[in-house]
């Protein structure tokens, strides 16, 4: 082997297989790009982006690790998300959560506090939840 070299193999990869999905429409009402990471806690994006942010609490985007979503100013997308894995621990970020996301007590003051911060201001365009058999 060679440092860094690349020895790929055949077949497809696949992300998240049978966890649970939940797809959102999302529009951005803002008037520049959003761009969203892979594990991002979808629940604390930009105020800008409109959605149902309640089912979108302790998920992220189900793309690959590493990659983004991005929003154009005005463009809606239809996206899916997936339960964050692990310890469901979220901090930081737009400081929302600050606990674990499979806390009943930690949803609810997210929610409280994300209305105090303006991130509840739309009305909800839907959402549906799914099961991926494996």
């Amino acid at each position: 082997m060679i440092p860094g070299e690349i020895l790929p193999t055949t077949g497809e990869i696949t992300l998240n297989a049978g966890r649970a999905t939940t797809t959102v429409t999302v529009l951005n009402t803002g008037d520049r790009p959003v761009q969203i990471g892979s594990h991002y806690h979808f629940f604390e994006v930009n105020r800008a982006l409109r959605f149902d942010r309640a089912a979108t609490f302790g998920l992220r985007l189900d793309i690959p690790a590493g990659t983004a979503v991005r929003f154009e100013p005005g463009e809606e997308k239809e996206i899916t998300l997936v339960p964050f894995g692990g310890q469901r621990r979220v901090l930081g970020l737009n400081g929302l959560t600050e606990g674990d996301t499979s806390d009943p007590d930690v949803r609810q003051r997210a929610l409280r506090t994300a209305e105090e911060q303006g991130f509840l201001r739309s009305v909800a365009t839907g959402a549906t939840q799914e099961e991926k058999v494996p």
